[in-house]
């Protein structure tokens, strides 16, 4: 459990760290056999388009109209990473998804009913946990083996790598959804703002609930493009607007943010225009979870297939070249931490891996829900 506190403890071990912005490296003959894609390919069936006129949309949601969709970097994408390459041909049935991520608000109404407890309040067992973690790890003082998450801290000067990310976020005892920057802080008046320090066990839990879903990564790029098909971003390729269109990180990375996008942090919803759907925040904010599982080498292999994939639901297992204990799940969006220097993820394809029991000040999620879930 707890992905990124095992990252620091790796960081003891002598286990490098990187960032989103590293390539991937080039794989292995060994690393090839331990995956598997995918192979959901039926063009037979009819697309669903249009909204069927027996279905009413849900409060909170709007119809995403299914189409083709060339999922991955466009050409002229020079930020665009190699596990966002080469592009696929897929297809996709339209669905509904949430107008906005889901909010402190919706999410402490489902803890309310069920009494739910997210993974950052339960305690950490080490027996668990060091089966996770580099051999010879050391376990911490019980002191430091405490419920928690990560959370976000400015540096006071310039970081001249920013591959290692343990610089600017801390593991905080006491840092969960309610309080999200630490156990000082707390979500009072922030009801409209996106919940986060949510797991992706966490956010399967509200989907039960709500009698939702998760996205795919098709889905997700399907509904961020709105019908602009081959842009950078959501709203075209002009860069100079971003300020306008998405809360991220205006500034030196991770010293200072100037806030010219109005905010230095998470922002509530709705707080920047919405895509041609009537979808806010499917660029910056907080990430966004997927389904998908996280394999740096999906991409190529669907085009190897040289077939067009209908409703793809991603790879069939994880990999992640760089960390062999990695089960990670693709997250989509970007957050208020993003800019030009570091992740530059507020482009449509832009993707990272995330551990499904990691919790973060800058991850949160939003549901869909398809026709015959509905309906049936």
């Amino acid at each position: 459990m707890h992905k990124l506190f095992r990252i620091f403890l790796s960081i003891v071990a002598g286990v490098g760290l990187v960032a989103c912005k590293q390539e991937v490296k080039k794989e292995t003959e060994s690393s090839k056999s331990g995956r598997e894609i995918s192979n959901v390919i039926n063009n037979d069936s009819v697309l669903l388009v249009e909204k069927p006129n027996d279905v009413d949309t849900p409060e909170g949601m709007v119809w995403i109209p299914g189409g083709e969709l060339k999922q991955g970097a466009v050409p002229q994408d020079k930020m665009a990473m190699q596990h966002e390459k080469p592009a696929i041909n897929v297809l996709v049935d339209g669905f509904f998804m949430d107008i906005t991520e889901v909010t402190n608000a919706q999410f402490e109404k489902f803890v309310n009913e069920t009494g739910y407890v997210t993974t950052a309040e339960r305690a950490i067992d080490w027996e668990e946990l060091k089966k996770q973690v580099p051999e010879g790890t050391e376990k911490p003082h019980d002191s430091v083996l405490q419920p928690g998450a990560l959370t976000f801290k400015k540096t006071k000067t310039s970081v001249p790598n920013l591959y290692d990310f343990s610089q600017w976020w801390n593991w905080t005892i006491g840092a969960d959804w309610k309080h999200p920057n630490g156990p000082e802080s707390n979500i009072i008046g922030k009801e409209n703002y996106p919940v986060v320090q949510i797991s992706y066990e966490d956010a399967l839990a509200y989907c039960q609930w709500a009698g939702r879903r998760l996205p795919t990564e098709a889905e997700w790029e399907l509904a961020a493009r709105a019908g602009k098909k081959g842009t950078t971003f959501f709203w075209g390729d002009d860069i100079s607007v971003l300020q306008q269109r998405a809360n991220t990180w205006e500034g030196e990375f991770p010293v200072t943010n100037t806030k010219a996008d109005g905010f230095e942090f998470r922002a509530p919803v709705k707080s920047y225009p919405p895509n041609d759907y009537g979808l806010y925040d499917m660029a910056g904010n907080v990430w966004e979870w997927t389904s998908d599982w996280y394999n740096t080498n999906y991409y190529k292999e669907v085009k190897a297939m040289g077939e067009v994939q209908k409703n793809p639901q991603g790879a069939t297992k994880p990999f992640t070249p760089n960390n062999p204990y990695a089960k990670e799940k693709v997250i989509k969006g970007g957050s208020f931490l993003c800019s030009a220097s570091y992740c530059a993820s507020y482009r449509v394809s832009a993707k990272m891996g995330s551990s499904m029991d990691s919790s973060l000040e800058h991850t949160g999620f939003r549901t869909v829900a398809t026709v015959d879930m509905l309906t049936d």
